[in-house]
């Protein structure tokens, strides 16, 4: 059981975000709402380090490419995950994932996933520590996609995906009613397998893949409160496998991931160390970009719209920052 404090919800502009770890380096994390979303679901890709961009196809391709079942040699699966999160800390939070598909022909293929997150019970309590009722927070996804093949090597996918997440169940959060944030967000995605490929005297095959997943749209918990960036993530990877015999196989992968939201900029403070505002009471910024931002724009610019890393020498480093942004 955990134990939340209701307070109000707030953008501290005085704290710019950012922290400085024991090297010196500032640590800018970027800030997304429903990061239950990127969370791997399944045991294979979990424990092969979340990835799965150019991985061979399976049943749960859904969460990392669902291009990649337009190449799945069978009809149809169905699969079923369930994850004990952060059991060591928490004993009642829990992930459950469910994906299936069914091939329509030789090309094509649907496929659909449903995903629940489970917070565990969690007590409120206002600013003076006195309760103010219990409640479960979930947040869930509903989601189908198609794909083609579009050459014998190569195919294309589309998803579209159903959010919601409750933390609060309505309750008053200094004095305004919270609501359960919803959105709705798409995929694109593309796979690239060839297995006729001669690695030296043995057979083998290399695999490229990309996902854009959850383009959607902001969302909020009150209605007065500023909207957030789903995670929105590009996910690039590569594969390449090597057969060793008749019935054995070894497979390289690597994926890259970077979430295509805004880098919260640094604002600029006074001697005192308070935030500057202009005239419109809006926090002056000082490195960076206003995150405040539509989607399509937001994507866009988090290719280049970091503070950036102050180095040695003083400058400062946009490009250094966004390259650390990829995980």
């Amino acid at each position: 059981m955990i134990t939340a404090f209701l307070a109000t919800i707030h953008i501290s502009y005085a704290q710019n975000g950012t922290q400085i770890i024991s090297t010196g380096q500032r640590l800018n994390a970027i800030q997304s709402t429903v990061p239950f979303l990127t969370i791997a679901p399944d045991s294979r890709s979990g424990a092969l380090g979340d990835a799965g961009a150019a991985t061979s196809p399976d049943i749960n391709s859904q969460h990392y490419n669902p291009a990649k079942y337009a190449f799945m040699e069978s009809d149809g699966g169905v699969s079923l995950s369930y994850t004990p999160w952060l059991r060591r800390l928490i004993n009642d939070i829990n992930l459950a994932y469910l994906s299936g598909f069914v091939r329509i022909d030789d090309k094509q293929t649907v496929s659909a996933a449903l995903r629940y997150f489970s917070l565990g019970m969690i007590v409120f309590t206002n600013i003076y520590g006195e309760n103010q009722g219990q409640f479960n927070p979930n947040e869930f996804a509903v989601d189908a996609a198609y794909s083609r093949l579009l050459t014998d090597y190569f195919s294309g996918a589309i998803a579209f995906r159903f959010v919601r997440s409750d933390l609060t169940g309505g309750n008053y959060v200094s004095g305004m009613e919270s609501k359960a944030g919803m959105a709705v967000a798409g995929d694109l995605a593309f796979y690239y397998m060839n297995n006729d490929i001669i690695m030296g005297d043995r057979d083998g095959g290399i695999a490229f893949g990309i996902n854009i997943s959850n383009m959607g749209n902001k969302i909020s918990y009150t209605e007065t409160q500023d909207k957030a960036f789903i995670p929105i993530n590009m996910r690039l990877g590569g594969a390449v496998t090597v057969e060793l015999d008749d019935y054995n196989s070894m497979t390289f992968t690597a994926d890259l991931n970077k979430l295509l939201v805004p880098t919260p900029p640094e604002y600029l403070t006074d001697s005192t160390g308070k935030t500057v505002v202009d005239e419109h009471g809006e926090p002056v910024i000082a490195f960076g970009m206003d995150p405040n931002v539509p989607v399509p724009l937001g994507m866009l610019r988090s290719f280049y719209d970091a503070p950036g890393i102050i180095k040695e020498n003083g400058n400062r480093s946009v490009l250094g920052e966004e390259l650390n942004e990829i995980t």
